[in-house]
Order: C-alpha cells, then sequence, then structure tokens
C-alpha cells in the first residue's frame, strides 16, 4: 500500500477515564506524551495510536491517519476530489506533522508525514 494507515486517534472529555478504560478492556500499553494526550502501543504490535483529551467544541471522536510524503500536496488532492482541509500542515514534534482533512461524506481523517518519531 502506497499510503498506508499509520496511526489512529481516540478523542474525549476525559483522558484519564479513557486511558482507564482502554488499558484494562485490551491490554494496551500507554504513556504520557503531554497535558492532553497518551501514545497507545498494543500488546500485539498492531499500529500504535493515541488517545486524546478532546476539548469544547470538539466532539468524542475516531479517525485514522494515512501517511504521506507532502502534506500540502494531499490536502489539494483531497480538495481538488471534494473533500475539506480542517486543520493545515503543523508541526507535532522536529520530525513529524499532521493535517485533517474532512471526506466527501464527513469523515474527519488525518494526514501523517513523519521522518522520525511521533512524539519526543
Amino acid at each position: 500500500m502506497t499510503h498506508p494507515v499509520v496511526h489512529w486517534e481516540i478523542g474525549g472529555r476525559n483522558l484519564t477515564k479513557l486511558r482507564d478504560f482502554y488499558a484494562k478492556a485490551f491490554g494496551w500499553s500507554i504513556q504520557e506524551a503531554g497535558a492532553d494526550y497518551c501514545l497507545v502501543q498494543p500488546a500485539d504490535g498492531g499500529i500504535g495510536g493515541g488517545l486524546m483529551r478532546a476539548r469544547d467544541p470538539m466532539p468524542p471522536y475516531v479517525t485514522v491517519y494515512v501517511q504521506v510524503e507532502d502534506l500540502e500536496e494531499a490536502l489539494r488532492t483531497v480538495g481538488s476530489l471534494g473533500g475539506t482541509a480542517l486543520v493545515t500542515p503543523t508541526a507535532i514534534s522536529e520530525t513529524a506533522s499532521f493535517a485533517l482533512f474532512r471526506d466527501p461524506e464527513g469523515n474527519v481523517i488525518g494526514l501523517l508525514h513523519a521522518t522520525g518519531p511521533i512524539a519526543d
């Protein structure tokens, strides 16, 4: 697959509750990566992801992130196909950046460009 899904994210109002729920439900290893974010690595070696505190007016959500080489080019392509950019390219760390778009059916999808670890 040229542009694989490389990360997922679950957001909700109570990050502590989310963290406890997913750790107990699935045995996920979860580590803090900032005040409002935790990184998740499933025990089976599946695709890692994150849990995020969703602040008003952001509703709870689930999204996936697709790996791309150029965030701006990917957003232009998405726009030409009927999608809408929601978050322009934003640095996560020195080696990773993301963007978000809404597809024509209303799903929010992330784009990720990383040349190293997602979080420092």
